[in-house]
Parts: structure tokens; C-alpha cells; sequence
């Protein structure tokens, strides 16, 4: 069954977060990871605004939680401190029919 990283990413140092993602992207290929949402248009239907939006789909829990305790992610994060202020969670996803509870 399939999991999710959900981030919400405001950028406050735009290059050196660039260092993040081209650090970043090793990681995720390593744990199956396929980008969903990255940063694209939204709209605020109902809570605070936030800046950049985005959702990684990762084969399994387990496959969302090493990719974050990851060597190579963690190496990463080095790059994103002072770079982005960062909001994640991991998610696990369900197996019901997305439409019915």
C-alpha cells in the first residue's frame, strides 16, 4: 500500500535550496518515490495560505519513513536548513475505494 510525504515549503533562500532538491532527488529514487504535486498553482479553500505545496508517493510506509532516515536525505536537509521553513508529515495511504470511506 502506497504512502505519502505532504510538505508545505515556504522558500526563503531560493539557491541554496536548489542545493536541497539536487541532493534530495537521490534519495527519493532510492525509496521508489514519484513526485505527485510540486509546487504548482493552488488555491487556499479553507485554512492559512501556504507557499509551495507538495505530495511524494512512496511504495510503503516503511519506504516513506527510510527514505527520511536515509544518509543520503539527511545529507540533503543540510541544505534545505536556513533555506526553507518546512512543514512534513508522512502519510499512509488506504486501500477502500477513494471515494467511499
Amino acid at each position: 500500500m502506497s504512502a505519502y510525504w505532504i510538505a508545505h515549503v515556504t522558500v526563503t533562500d531560493p539557491e541554496r535550496y536548489k542545493f536541497y532538491q539536487d541532493r534530495a532527488i537521490a534519495a527519493f529514487t532510492a525509496h521508489g518515490a514519484s513526485f505527485l504535486a510540486r509546487g504548482g498553482e493552488s488555491e487556499v479553500l479553507e485554512g492559512p495560505a501556504l507557499a509551495r505545496h507538495v505530495v511524494i508517493q512512496f511504495p510503503s510506509l516503511a519506504a516513506a519513513k527510510a527514505c527520511y532516515a536515509s544518509d543520503a536525505y539527511r545529507e540533503a536537509r543540510l541544505y534545505r536548513d536556513g533555506a526553507a521553513t518546512v512543514h512534513l508529515v508522512i502519510v499512509d495511504g488506504t486501500e477502500t475505494d477513494p471515494v467511499r470511506p
